[in-house]
């Protein structure tokens, strides 16, 4: 009786070991991890879900040229079943786009940050606030004289505590002479009323190593004039002590 067993165990092995070697290894495979190419005349494209149902589609488009279209804000929400879209002229190349609350009103801003062609204004923002489905275009605030001084482009934007940071290396030089300095202006960007509020955040020392240059100069005169005083000091006491000791010398003359 046991050796049937045996034998039949041992039939069931070789069954199974027969069956497991006809079995053919499935290959795999691996899918290509790359975005879909952008359709013409479509160039750019990211999504934005502020919240579930609520999402901002951000398209530029344009034939003929890379530097100039049109930008789209395609706003999808789902749960209200509203779709609207905003549009606008687009100068250079759409670099990156952000989502903030700034002043914490619960209408999200949309902020484009595009690439210019011209050597003034690398950075462009077109920034708008959506409340419901409306958009409201806003005015982004352009660097002044003092936030520009050193400015070459290589701008950062990021978000920062829900509010809008920007950061860019300082040079020194005009042209082609410029050359970085190592330091990094930040500036931070916040919403009140509609109108964008600035603040620099970063201390760069631009405006400290041109007072240091003044400085130096006024320090060295004041020195200086110091010093000529002290010897047109001096030439006048001697002036006057000589001809009144000439005038007691020719009395002396005078009297013999």
């Amino acid at each position: 009786m046991h050796k049937r067993v045996n034998l039949l165990v041992v039939g069931i092995c070789l069954l199974l070991a027969a069956c497991h070697q006809d079995e053919k290894p499935v290959a795999s495979v691996s899918l290509p991890d790359k975005k879909p190419a952008m359709m013409e005349p479509f160039r750019f494209h990211k999504m934005i879900e502020v919240a579930p149902g609520n999402d901002f589609d951000v398209l530029s488009w344009g034939r003929g040229s890379s530097a100039v279209g049109s930008f789209l804000i395609l706003h999808s929400d789902s749960t209200n079943m509203k779709y609207t879209t905003t549009t606008g002229d687009l100068d250079g190349i759409i670099v990156d786009v952000y989502n903030a609350d700034m002043d914490m009103d619960g209408n999200p801003e949309i902020l484009i940050q595009a690439k210019a062609t011209d050597t003034t204004n690398y950075a462009v923002i077109y920034a708008f606030e959506f409340n419901n489905d409306k958009a409201d275009k806003l005015d982004f605030p352009k660097l002044t004289k003092s936030q520009k001084q050193g400015y070459r482009g290589n701008d950062n934007f990021y978000i920062q505590d829900g509010k809008f940071m920007r950061e860019f290396p300082i040079y020194t030089g005009n042209g082609k002479d410029a050359t970085p300095t190592g330091q990094k202006r930040l500036l931070q960007y916040g919403l009140r009323d509609n109108e964008f509020t600035v603040q620099q955040i970063s201390k760069d020392s631009t405006s400290t190593s041109t007072k240091k240059t003044v400085s130096a100069p006024v320090t060295s005169t004041s020195s200086s004039t110091k010093t000529t005083s002290s010897k047109k000091k001096k030439k006048h006491t001697e002036e006057q002590n000589t001809p009144h000791h000439k005038k007691k010398k020719k009395h002396h003359h005078s009297e013999e």
